[in-house]
């Protein structure tokens, strides 16, 4: 449904001007829709939120419709956001692929880069088509794994590049790009925390939130079961809001049906879980390790 903008508009829409989408302006809106935060978004683009903000009152007193809806914990878009987006990211994708014909890279070659499923659904697509961006002749190969196995291919050869969560000790020298607290998360008002032995979703072995849990409970004498295992944190997450389970995952994750289980259950400190970047130091990995900015989480 077309949600129409009231304005005062005195120029002539059939002017060429008014019927040609700017390329930035379509460059922040992607980016808004995919960070889900003006503020990340802003990150993204190297402008300043309340730029941004401008760039999309802009593009709907342009287009004559609402495109975004806003409130204190999201955004979210509405029916002509969605088809928007569609066109957008179709002239982004396109002008920097024409960017990248006359100026991209001269660097080619392959990259193996290996990481957990929770960063090969995230935050690994983002970095990806940045470098697709910038060197565009660079062949990549993606292996999605534990932890602990990204680690152990890492130091076996059988990746150039390895990105992964640990809550402990890296098993390989890594460069600590973030980190956040791990959280003990449930469904608000749920049940499943009353429960005797306490009933977990927990990812594969060798996951370093999993790890983190476990031992955190074996510490302090809590029984537990595994109630609910999933590759990626998202299946934990469906468990949770199933009110099957609680799980040891990084704050970040919490919304308003995801809380923090109250303090008066007793359940233990888990620390922080980083996020670690190993590189074997070939041209193809430092290419890749170089997109790497402190607007990290902003790329997902």
């Amino acid at each position: 449904m077309n949600q129409k903008i009231s304005t005062n508009q005195t120029s002539d829409d059939s002017h060429p001007a008014n019927r040609t989408l700017n390329l930035d302006a379509a460059r922040t809106f992607v980016a808004i829709c995919e960070t889900g935060s003006f503020r990340r978004a802003a990150a993204r683009v190297n402008r300043s939120p309340s730029a941004v903000s401008l760039q999309v009152g802009k593009l709907e007193e342009q287009l004559g419709v609402r495109l975004l809806h806003r409130d204190s914990r999201r955004v979210r878009l509405t029916d002509q956001g969605e088809v928007l987006l569609g066109f957008a990211r179709r002239l982004v994708g396109i002008s920097d692929e024409a960017m990248a014909v006359f100026h991209g890279s001269p660097l080619s070659g392959s990259l193996r880069l290996a990481a957990p499923h929770d960063l090969g659904v995230s935050l690994v697509p983002g970095l990806l088509r940045r470098l697709a961006e910038t060197h565009p002749r660079i062949r990549v190969d993606v292996r999605l794994d534990s932890s602990e196995t990204v680690q152990r291919l890492f130091v076996e050869g059988g990746a150039n590049l390895a990105l992964f969560n640990e809550a402990s000790s890296p098993l390989v020298p890594a460069r600590d790009l973030f980190s956040e607290e791990l959280r003990w998360l449930m469904r608000d008002g749920g049940r499943a925390v009353e429960q005797d032995p306490l009933p977990l979703a927990v990812a594969e072995i060798g996951c370093a939130w999993r790890d983190a849990a476990l031992s955190a409970l074996e510490g302090i004498g809590r029984s537990y079961r595994v109630a609910y295992s999933s590759d990626t944190s998202m299946g934990q997450v469906a468990a949770l809001r199933a009110d099957l389970a609680v799980a040891a995952l990084p704050g970040s994750l919490a919304d308003r049906d995801l809380v923090e289980v109250p303090e008066h259950w007793g359940l233990p400190a888990l620390g922080r879980t980083h996020i670690y970047l190993a590189d074997d130091g070939s041209d193809t990995a430092k290419a890749f390790a170089a997109l790497i900015t402190p607007d990290l989480r902003a790329i997902a």
